[in-house]
């Protein structure tokens, strides 16, 4: 009679909460490394400078198209034609006041027809030129107001592109490793450093297939480390990945320290047993004297069927069939 309890192995890695691999989302040449393996830092802190030219000149010239755009820069060729308006609305005026005295003249018999239909024809042609001068300002100063919001556009465009060349911590964390030196071609494709919580570590675990339907959260975790020998500590688990992992036919699981080793560091190698039952005052017999078909052999020699329970790498759980009374005879190999 004895407790026994069921477990799920599980290999797997510490990893530091939060941890992530720093990638570059554009091409370039290292220019600047401004951190080292073991700093501190916080979200939104540089890390990385990456040189690249084009973008460089890129930027001067978005720069001097939208200084050029810019409206007050313009304000000549608006002021000209506000000038043209105003010779445009005195002739207008002009020509009116002619076409009035014409008019009051022809109401006199005095001047001819022709006299006054040129007055008219004057007038009509002042009024409409006015009118293009009117419509020349308004498209002038939208071409203007919208080349100078598009210039302006493309300046901040480049300028966030040219954010892109340094690459900055996502996270308050620690810098655990720096991958690339002044100098090196940086790719998107390649990680620049390996960033994660300097204090707070979890365990990725992986869980076979035909074992990942008994695991369930809240599950206590004895884990052995290589970094701590004879040494037990424990977890949970905390989070299962619902997606099977192809190539190795197992799930992740993610576990948390109950009891934390003093030290720790990202990619130590991890073994864990997962319990997922356990009973108390249980019968139990060792493995081995289990036969096939789930039959033992008893002192007399005959062979008595049982129905078995709980098992765990060494002892298996009777639920019927034998009593902590009974003597067992240990089947020959």
């Amino acid at each position: 009679m004895q407790d026994i309890t069921e477990s799920v192995y599980a290999s797997g890695i510490v990893k530091s909460k939060g941890q992530y691999q720093v990638f570059s989302t554009v091409n370039g040449i290292m220019k600047e490394v401004l951190v080292e393996e073991g700093d501190t830092v916080k979200a939104g802190q540089p890390l990385f400078k990456i040189f690249n030219r084009t973008s460089e000149l890129n930027q001067r010239n978005a720069a001097l198209a939208a200084e050029h755009a810019r409206l007050d820069r313009n304000r000549q060729k608006l002021q000209e034609l506000l000038l043209a308006i105003d010779v445009a609305r005195k002739k207008m005026k002009n020509d009116s006041m002619l076409l009035i005295r014409q008019q009051n003249l022809w109401s006199q018999n005095i001047g001819t027809q022709v006299d006054l239909e040129q007055r008219q024809l004057s007038y009509q042609n002042s009024v409409k030129e006015f009118e293009s001068a009117q419509i020349r300002y308004t498209d002038l100063r939208r071409d203007l107001e919208l080349n100078a919001k598009q210039a302006q556009t493309n300046l901040e465009i480049s300028s966030t592109i040219t954010e892109d060349y340094i690459i900055k911590s996502e996270i308050n964390g620690k810098i655990y490793d720096v991958l690339r030196e002044p100098g090196e071609l940086i790719t998107p494709q390649s990680p620049v450093a390996l960033i994660g919580d300097v204090n707070e570590f979890l365990l990725e675990l992986q869980v076979d297939e035909y074992d990942v339907a008994r695991v369930k959260i809240g599950q206590l975790v004895f884990i052995s480390m290589d970094s701590y020998k004879g040494k037990v500590f424990e977890g949970k688990v905390t989070k299962i990945n619902p997606v099977l992992n192809e190539r190795t036919k197992s799930f992740i699981v993610e576990a948390e320290f109950n009891s934390k080793p003093p030290i720790l560091y990202p990619f130590l190698t991890a073994e864990a047993n997962i319990v997922v039952n356990q009973k108390k005052n249980a019968v139990t017999i060792p493995r081995e004297y289990l036969l096939k078909g789930n039959y033992v052999i008893t002192e007399d020699e005959e062979q008595r069927e049982v129905e078995t329970g709980l098992m765990d790498y060494e002892r298996v759980e009777i639920t019927s069939g034998l009593t902590d009374k009974d003597v067992l005879l240990k089947p020959e190999n």
